[in-house]
């Protein structure tokens, strides 16, 4: 233990040794013991301190301030739960509408392949089924 150490220990921590770090607490107190001049003024110090955040109390709020805080507090209002429902409805038909709107058209396409069978399309085919034309002899 260094002096230094010693020294932000207290600091950081206060002078009763219960809060110094576990780990360090042995070393900090030997280092105390060992060097009684010097520590004493540290933890003099220290304890002045402890002793003044220790005599800060706070009264607990009384029955006035509990009763003005829930007359103020905002109510709860059943609109806000309407109003979430329309929304999650309105996600839910959109999605529905969009899942209408893509099965029309695919139908459409469909429909239109098989509705003109001499001329194939060439937006109709994919890489997979081939091509309409045959570019092999270019």
């Amino acid at each position: 233990m260094t002096p230094e150490r010693f020294h932000q220990i207290v600091q950081a921590y206060g002078a009763d040794p219960r809060r110094w770090p576990l780990q360090e607490r042995a070393a900090a107190e030997a280092w105390a013991s060992s060097h009684r001049a010097e520590a004493d003024a540290v933890l003099s110090d220290a304890a002045s301190i402890d002793a003044w955040l220790a005599a800060d109390n706070i009264d607990p709020p009384g029955m006035a301030l509990q009763q003005r805080i829930v007359e103020r507090a905002p109510l709860r209002r059943p609109a806000a739960r309407r109003r979430l429902w329309w929304s999650g409805a309105a996600v839910a038909g959109v999605g529905l509408l969009g899942g209408v709107a893509g099965a029309f058209a695919v139908s459409f396409f469909v429909l239109t392949e098989n509705a003109l069978p001499l001329h194939e399309s060439s937006y109709l085919t994919s890489s997979f089924g081939g091509t309409s034309a045959d570019w092999s002899g270019e």
